[in-house]
């Protein structure tokens, strides 16, 4: 399969799976050139995301997801209660660390981070704290969806984020939406097929 990034775009999760792990096996053995990949999930609520990532999961064996809303549910009881976010964010720091241990090991492959990370200023935050930790090659993955589907999917949710945050979200990500220039290996950006945008 040719790939050529960031342009090419996919519809179908299950490409866009095989993408991912190709990118980060790169060239030869990858566990003896010691790479430590990491995927960062990008996307609005009721983007598909959460899902996605539990597909990745079943094809790609080995690897860790880490998800903040799992961690909410951890510490608060529920993925509803936003709860205080440094608390969430050392766990997530422990998560990777955690991970990376396992990867030394050999019993771990990469990690997953399943999070909104609309903002700019947080992705690139981000992107120092992960790089400075020693992940790489890093993948970014954009669900480029259109907001009026991903407010009907919520609507249908049992947890809803409120209807105002998501607009909120939507203009932090379309006034910056992800580049390379914020330091990722690579990016691939997931837009729906059409069908799936009436449904």
């Amino acid at each position: 399969m040719a790939l050529s990034y960031p342009t090419e775009l996919f519809a179908d999760s299950e490409m866009a799976i095989a993408a991912v792990q190709q990118l980060s096996d790169g060239p030869g053995d990858r566990l003896t050139a010691k790479a430590v990949p990491l995927v960062l999930l990008i996307g609005l609520p009721g983007s598909g995301k959460s899902t996605w990532a539990r597909l990745f999961a079943q094809h790609a064996v080995g690897w860790q997801v880490v998800s903040t809303d799992q961690i909410r549910a951890q510490c608060y009881g529920s993925e509803a209660i936003q709860g205080d976010w440094l608390t969430i964010w050392r766990q997530v720091l422990q998560k990777f660390a955690r991970s990376l241990h396992q990867m030394q090991l050999g019993q771990c492959r990469g990690v997953l981070y399943d999070a909104t990370n609309v903002r700019r200023r947080d992705r690139r935050q981000f992107l120092q704290q992960v790089r400075a930790q020693g992940f790489t090659p890093i993948i970014g993955v954009w669900f480029d969806v259109p907001l009026a589907v991903c407010l009907h999917r919520n609507q249908r949710r049992s947890r809803q984020v409120p209807g105002r945050v998501i607009l909120r979200m939507h203009r932090q990500l379309k006034g910056a939406p992800p580049s390379l220039r914020e330091a990722m290996d690579h990016l691939i950006r997931i837009v729906p097929e059409p069908l799936d945008a009436q449904k």
